[in-house]
């Protein structure tokens, strides 16, 4: 596992008007037995078609006039007809193949809000909120036994008590707060504080196993600063701290909710047991987030730039069918090495550094690696005192001046390090750092400082250095499983005198867990192919002698060739190939393009594709053209981006692109990806579900169901101003759920609900106008397929578990209310599921030698779904690892139901959910995420390079407050994003 930054909530400020709560879920208004128009046989005529949706005219665009409306949504307004690109191979009705039961979705409804209410209303309370609980245990597939990287914690037997820690002055550094309170306990512990040994979480809270003797008490801690000098006297500085007893952990509590007889879990006591576990680790390796580092655990491994990669171990106590269980998985993360900080310079910028003087550019680029790193002084023998870097100086060393006296009288820094500390500068041609503050900032020549050990690389990795940290990271699953148990070991939790303390037992061996290896769907291909349908074979197949369901048209393309290394015969003959290879997938492809193919310079990106756009157009006497190819070189910098925003937000032209190395070697298997790319960009569909067709999807087969897949993408960290961006794509086929438009937009800056899911505008003739992304997909799905969507399943990705409520009752208020103004009392009950591929379970084959039991890379086999011991006590959640692995250990999907109007089974959703990652679009295997979740989250990634780049990426309006919860999109001053052109919307633009 690689450390990456963990998604941020914001807390509302502003709460709006709430929504009305019911103690009780009655059915919804609009449930697959209320469903008179569906045959139940599937002999009888066609049911005509359900009313139309929308109060106003389908064609007529819910946007007001303003051109900026689309753009503020960043998708533009409503789909258009779109005709011939969204094809049913059946339009029989479907049979019911399962009617939902009875089961309770949850404890709470929310009502829907009237259609003409304006304003996104905000839920304001999730504290009668309870998630469904889980209907049975699947049975469905083969059963196994598979070791999960869990291990058993026996519950303490003793009284956990909190106490409020205030200490004086207030320090703002957990390292020095830990050090006073383990500087007290040294001290009182026989005494004072009657021999308890506390857990601190090194800020306000001291967790005690039974009461100290007191309920309120001051201390005097006096701490040494061990590190300020190695030989002289050493600074001594004196704390008052106050302890006060705050309250008593419940445990009967959480051993009620462990054993199911509770459905809220107490997270004060876990909080407590987590916090006990890591105590001694915090003291013995470098603590980040849940995980814990040392150059000590492996070697180091050089990643460049003056980066190393440390390795460590993840560590969380968890709550889970078995009981209290210790999740341990190894990890790894960037480290700055600890350097001479000229060290550090020259392999940033170059050997050559030291003898010549830097240029602008390479002081930028040293200021920005260096700024906010510690760095320790080498210069003055016993003393190693440690600063933070806050910048470097513009001038070089020996030019810099500062004043010694209130006189104004000045002395150069060459001379003051020679006099004061006996120190030659060599590398006077070199800046300075600067340490301290802005305003009042000390300097320290570079070759007088090293980098402190232990710190953490927060910026962003280059390529290269993400290649090095892959190859530490990746590991097969026997050696992941070793080094995990290894690591286990090595804890001595047993030996451990806090876990001791508190009562806890952790144990040494893995858990093994029943697991299901569900069957792989058939698949289903054009007719016209040797081979109709196909039965994939351990999460894979390929297309030889079979054509795609619905192969598309290619009549009109053109080629713009950006390598210079390519010569024009080869992309001439890598088109021809690439040609024939659609043709023989089952698309019509014309081999020859409108114009030659074009040559062009990559910084000149927009002068070509517009070249080239009106060279076609002119010959084509304003037919569109349909597809356009481009040849970039391996390391393209921002061509591909600035390709793919000019095509599909200027132009409307739909693009591919492929690199000069593959185009070269000329690969069948990477023609045939490419081929599978394009027919879907061009509207068509690669395969489909043979149950879809033959109508035997339970709970998607028997009524038209609309299946959406949601998620957000945040800045990297040190992009402070950079928007987060949502995405939301829904099927447009019924039934064969295979084809997903979307919908992108900018939000505010590490926003993680979506905002835009519904929303309402005044329009100065219509009034109060009703929009947003679930809307328009829902109304587009009507265009589409004739039918209204009787069913909405909702797979929701990048939610943390601390966010499931927020994320649920805010994202379900907007879905009710974009259904509620479509048409009155228009409510299709709703699934709502979380998709997390950010945990730490890993699953092991029981048997690494039995290969029956595993793929070709040693993992556990496509399909192996958990859905006990190691899952949610109560709750509706299971773990599924849905592809073949490649190299490394497979991380499995963790799917946890937050909603359930339809009553799914543990099956239905188990297997709806595996069968539906065999349709990706792009590749011949099946995917380790449901593919709607994926395409979202590809969307979202593409339209980050919608921020234009002569653009700030966020307005200067409101941007520092646009992340509270209580706030809409349009409030924040985000930059709205540039609108797609219709005919690039209404087809899978971001495979």
């Amino acid at each position: 596992m690689i450390i990456m930054p963990m998604r941020q909530m914001k807390e509302a400020s502003d709460q709006q008007h709430c929504v009305v709560m019911k103690p009780q879920l009655p059915p919804p208004p609009n449930t697959a037995t209320k469903n008179p128009k569906t045959t139940q046989n599937g002999k009888g005529a066609a049911a005509p078609p359900p009313p139309l949706l929308p109060q106003e005219p389908l064609n007529q665009s819910p946007s007001p006039p303003s051109r900026n409306r689309g753009r503020r949504r960043g998708r533009g307004g409503r789909k258009s007809d779109q005709g011939e690109v969204f094809m049913r191979p059946s339009s029989r009705p479907c049979t019911a193949a399962d009617k939902p039961g009875t089961r309770e979705t949850g404890r709470v409804m929310i009502d829907p809000v009237p259609p003409n209410e304006s304003g996104t209303s905000f839920p304001c309370s999730s504290k009668s909120l309870t998630f469904p609980s889980r209907p049975g245990f699947g049975q469905l597939g083969t059963k196994c036994i598979v070791k999960a990287n869990h291990f058993f914690a026996q519950l303490p037997d003793k009284d956990l008590n909190q106490y409020d820690v205030t200490i004086t002055p207030e320090v703002a550094s957990r390292a020095v707060n830990r050090a006073i309170i383990a500087e007290l306990v040294k001290v009182y512990k026989e005494s004072d504080l009657g021999k308890r040994l506390p857990a601190y979480d090194g800020r306000k809270s001291l967790y005690t196993a039974g009461e100290l003797p007191f309920a309120r008490k001051e201390f005097i801690v006096k701490l040494v600063d061990e590190e300020d000098t190695i030989n002289g006297p050493k600074r001594v500085r004196e704390y008052k701290v106050a302890i006060k007893f705050v309250a008593r952990a419940n445990l009967h509590h959480l051993e009620q909710f462990l054993a199911g007889k509770r459905a809220d879990g107490p997270k004060e006591a876990l909080q407590i047991l987590d916090i006990v576990l890591r105590e001694l680790s915090v003291k013995r390796f470098c603590p980040v987030g849940r995980s814990f580092f040392s150059p000590d655990i492996r070697k180091p491994q050089r990643l460049g730039d003056g980066l190393e990669a440390w390795c460590g171990f993840y560590q969380s106590i968890r709550p889970t069918q078995m009981g209290l269980s210790l999740n341990i998985d190894m990890a790894s993360a960037a480290f700055i090495e600890a350097l001479p900080v000229i060290e550090f310079v020259a392999q940033l910028l170059g050997k050559d550094v030291l003898s010549r003087p830097l240029s602008d550019s390479d002081r930028i680029k040293v200021k920005k690696a260096l700024r906010g790193v510690k760095v320790e002084v080498t210069h003055r023998r016993d003393v190693r005192r440690k600063y933070r870097v806050c910048g470097i100086t513009t001038q070089p060393t020996r030019e810099l001046v500062f004043p010694v006296d209130d006189d104004s009288n000045m002395k150069s820094v060459v001379e003051y390090f020679q006099e004061m500390y006996g120190f030659t500068i060599q590398h006077t041609h070199l800046p300075c750092l600067q340490v301290g503050n802005q305003k009042k900032a000390n300097y320290l020549p570079m070759e007088a400082c090293k980098i402190v050990e232990g710190q953490r690389y927060t910026k962003r990795l280059s390529e290269k250095q993400i290649t090095s940290l892959l190859k530490v990271t990746c590991q097969r699953p026997r050696d992941r499983e070793n080094d995990i148990l290894q690591t286990v070991q090595h804890n001595a939790y047993e030996e451990d005198p806090y876990a001791n303390e508190f009562g806890i037992k952790i144990s040494e061996k893995m858990t093994s867990v029943e697991a299901r290896v569900l069957p792989a769907p058939w698949l289903k291909y054009h007719d016209t192919g040797k081979e109709k349908d196909c039965l994939p074979q351990v999460g894979q197949w390929n297309m030889m002698n079979k054509k795609m369901i619905n192969g598309m048209n290619v009549n009109r393309w053109a080629c713009i060739n950006f390598s210079r290394s390519v010569q024009d015969s080869v992309a001439r003959g890598f088109c021809n190939e690439l040609a024939q290879m659609c043709q023989v997938s089952g698309m019509e492809f014309n081999p020859e393009p409108v114009i030659p193919i074009y040559i062009a310079r990559p910084d000149q990106v927009e002068k070509a594709l517009k070249h080239v756009y009106h060279a076609c157009t002119n010959k084509l006497k304003g037919k569109e053209l349909e597809l356009l190819l481009a040849i970039l070189p391996d390391n393209n910098g921002s061509l591909y981006g600035d390709l793919k925003r000019i095509c599909e937000t200027d132009l409307g032209i739909i693009s591919q692109c492929c690199l000069t190395k593959h185009v070269f070697k000329i690969n069948k298997q990477y023609l045939a990806n490419v081929s599978l790319k394009i027919n879907v960009k061009m509207g068509g569909r690669n395969t489909v579900l043979l149950d879809a067709i033959s109508c035997r999807i339970p709970l998607v087969s028997d009524i038209p169901t609309i299946i959406f897949g949601a998620d957000v993408t945040h800045p990297e960290n040190g992009e402070e101003s950079s928007p987060s961006i949502a995405a939301v794509v829904a099927s447009q086929d019924w039934p064969e759920v295979t084809k997903y438009a979307g919908l992108v937009c900018a939000q505010a800056h590490r926003q993680e609900l979506i905002q835009d899911l519904y929303k309402t505008w005044q329009d100065p003739v219509r009034g109060t106008v009703s929009g947003g992304m679930i809307r328009d997909l829902l109304v587009s799905f009507r265009k589409a397929t004739g039918q209204k969507p009787q069913r909405i399943i909702f797979y929701r990705d990048g939610v943390s578990e601390g966010q499931f409520y927020q994320v649920l009752l805010f994202e379900l208020d907007a879905i009710r209310k974009a259904c509620a103004s479509l048409e009155p009392n228009y409510q299709p009950p709703v699934t709502f599921i979380v998709v997390q591929k950010r945990h730490h379970t890993r699953l092991f084959a029981n048997n690494h030698r039995d290969k029956s039991s595993t793929d070709k890379s040693g993992n556990v086999l496509p399909g192996t779904v958990v859905d006990s011991k190691i899952c949610h006590p109560t709750e509706f959640d299971f773990y599924l690892c849905s592809h073949a692995g490649i190299q490394g250990t497979s991380r499995p999907a963790h799917y946890h139901v937050l909603w359930d109007e339809n009553n799914f089974t543990a099956d239905g959703i188990q297997s709806l959910t595996n069968n539906l990652c065999y349709t990706y679009a792009r590749c011949t295997r099946s995917v380790s995420v449901v593919p709607p979740a994926y395409y979202a989250h590809l969307a979202a990634f593409r339209a980050r390079f919608y921020l234009e780049p002569d653009l700030p990426e966020s307005g200067s309006g409101g941007g520092g407050g646009g992340g509270k919860l209580g706030r809409v999109a349009g409030e924040t001053g985000v930059r709205p994003l540039p609108a797609l052109k219709e005919n690039v919307k209404r087809v899978m633009f971001y495979c």
